[in-house]
């Protein structure tokens, strides 16, 4: 056996699992970029429409989730069924908070407004 056949690391859960566990947390992920997606729509269609500044705010909420998970399932594929699925579930907490955080922003601020 070689160096680089022996670095090798495999993963400790069988494929079908990881694609089960990722799957079900991408629906949740999916579902924050859905309400994100719509509340830029919506806000977009507003009265008052929305500035440039308000564009990136509103994006973010978008993107972010996609980021985070692509940062949780890298972390967590190759760990045990348990904690891949409790850092994806932190990754959602902190899309979550993120999100609250934004919602209350835009519900606060009259920058985003008016373009």
């Amino acid at each position: 056996m070689s160096a680089v056949e022996s670095s090798r690391r495999l993963p400790v859960l069988p494929v079908w699992l990881i694609a089960t566990i990722a799957g079900a947390f991408l629906l949740l992920y999916a579902y924050v970029i859905w309400n994100a997606l719509i509340f830029l729509i919506q806000q977009a269609n507003g009265v008052e429409g929305l500035t440039g500044y308000g564009w990136f705010v509103l994006l973010l909420p978008v993107v972010f989730p996609i980021v985070v998970f692509a940062g949780a399932f890298a972390i967590g594929w190759k760990r045990r069924a348990a904690q891949f699925a409790l850092v994806l579930l932190t990754g959602l907490g902190l899309v979550a908070a993120f999100w609250l955080n934004i919602f209350a922003y835009a519900a606060a601020s009259t920058a985003l407004y008016g373009g």
